[in-house]
């Protein structure tokens, strides 16, 4: 799965690369905004020099979900968690947050705090950290200390700024 991003409102999506030709164009419609825009398929050479670092990244699936609380800075939200380090952060053009929040909230850094997955005989396990940020990261309203790590359960509730976003291992209908 390739995953996209609107160029007029950010809105991320994904879609299976791997139905279409390489060098082919594409043409989507943003189902958020209805934006017209195109995309090129890489080509059969530029697809297979980047295949062992990428096939990774777009093949995998997600192992655990971030739930977005609807508040006054955001609507509901649910942000995919894949195997390795997942920044959690406020999205700004640029960020290094590879799983951003789209929202207004001052009190969510870009980079705020680091979810980490993992996969170890077959179980999966995730722990959160602060990254660090300015506001602090809450576990069921206790605060991560510097370099602290938090084992999550299902449906742990971990607080970033004025943002509630609730842990789970499956997806949120």
């Amino acid at each position: 799965m390739k995953r996209l991003r609107c160029p007029k409102c950010e809105e991320i999506w994904t879609f299976d690369e791997s139905r279409y030709a390489p060098g082919s164009v594409l043409v989507f419609v943003c189902p958020s905004c209805s934006k017209q825009f195109k995309i090129r398929m890489p080509a059969a050479r530029e697809a297979a020099s980047d295949d062992s670092s990428a096939s990774e990244a777009v093949g995998a699936a997600p192992l655990a979900y971030l739930t977005v609380v609807e508040n006054a800075f955001h609507f509901k939200q649910v942000v995919p968690l894949y195997e390795g380090e997942n920044v959690v952060g406020r999205w700004v053009r640029g960020t290094k947050a590879g799983a951003a929040i789209k929202t207004v909230d001052p009190s969510v850094d870009t980079t705020h705090c680091r979810f980490r997955v993992s996969v170890k005989q077959g179980e999966v396990k995730c722990t959160v950290q602060d990254a660090p940020s300015h506001t602090g990261t809450f576990v069921h309203h206790d605060i991560l200390q510097p370099k602290e790590q938090v084992l999550l359960a299902e449906g742990d509730v971990v607080t970033i700024g004025a943002t509630t976003l609730i842990f789970s291992y499956s997806a949120p209908e």
